[in-house]
């Protein structure tokens, strides 16, 4: 994959993820976020016209909206602030990072993804339908697909820039960082989806599940990355949901769907979108920013 800035012999890249390419600032760091879109840990070979820019306002957002809940790392989300900040990348085509970069504070990342789920779907549908438990945590028999759990718990899982994310249970997420850090990262999860999923409600839709990913910087946990965005969760229409296969949603679900029907045996490489999956899957995102940001 090339990044947007490989003419910038001057500019590091620090990372290249699924969906975004990281840039060294020294204590900051540019986060671009490209049109492309990864499923069942592979990226699909056809992007999502402005799929970048809309996850980034979002991000910019929520970012926003949850310092109080949360304290996280956007320092802005403004190119031409960017520009102010970090002269040197003036000279880049501002068309290919502008609405679509965060500049951010440089945190040391925790290597876990913090997912949270208020209803039961994806791999917990799958995992619950096996053993009737959810990353280790029993849930109540008798539940369907799409069906409101008592509370949202936390299922935390590895984080892989490359290949599959594997869930895990909350004790091997203390073996892995220690439990004070685990319960940490699980009650700054709890607390963010809380937050999240009340806004979400006042704009009629319902947030099945989420993931987070946080850093320490200053000896203190800040959220990173993304947040509350149509990549990381899943976004359903409150009026039109019930227990029950497929939820009208207002995430990448869509895409998800048409693979799974098109017989790719999700091993890379991936098929190329059609042409009506690829617009749908934008206007999706589209209102889904409206919708949150209004």
């Amino acid at each position: 994959m090339k990044s947007a800035i490989d003419t910038m012999p001057n500019l590091k890249l620090f990372r290249q993820g699924k969906v975004r390419d990281v840039y060294d600032l020294g204590s900051e760091l540019l986060l671009v976020a490209t049109d492309r879109v990864s499923a069942f840990d592979c990226i699909l070979p056809t992007p999502i016209p402005d799929k970048g820019k809309i996850l980034t306002q979002m991000a910019a957002w929520w970012f926003e909206h949850t310092k109080g809940v949360v304290p996280n790392h956007l320092i802005t989300a403004d190119w031409k602030d960017v520009c102010k900040r970090h002269p040197g990348l003036a000279g880049l085509e501002a068309g290919k990072f502008e609405g679509r970069s965060m500049l951010v504070r440089r945190a040391k990342r925790a290597d876990v993804e913090c997912v949270v789920r208020g209803y039961l779907s994806g791999s917990g549908w799958k995992e619950y339908q096996k053993t009737g438990v959810v990353c280790g945590q029993r849930l109540p028999a008798g539940l369907q697909e799409s069906s409101k759990l008592p509370e949202p718990i936390f299922t935390p899982s590895t984080k892989a820039d490359t290949g599959h994310d594997e869930n895990i249970t909350r004790d091997a997420l203390a073996a892995l960082v220690g439990k004070e850090t685990a319960e940490e990262l699980e009650r700054l999860s709890l607390s963010l989806y809380e937050f999240a999923s009340r806004r979400l409600a006042a704009c009629g839709l319902i947030l099945a599940d989420t993931k987070f990913e946080f850093g320490t910087l200053d000896g203190r946990f800040i959220a990173i990355d993304e947040i509350v965005t149509p990549d990381s969760s899943r976004f359903w229409d409150a009026k039109a949901w019930k227990p029950g296969p497929s939820p009208v949603n207002f995430d990448k679900q869509f895409i998800r769907d048409y693979l799974e029907k098109s017989g790719w045996d999700k091993r890379p490489p991936a098929p190329p979108l059609p042409h009506d999956v690829v617009e749908r899957t934008t206007r999706l995102y589209r209102d889904a920013l409206r919708m949150v940001t209004q």
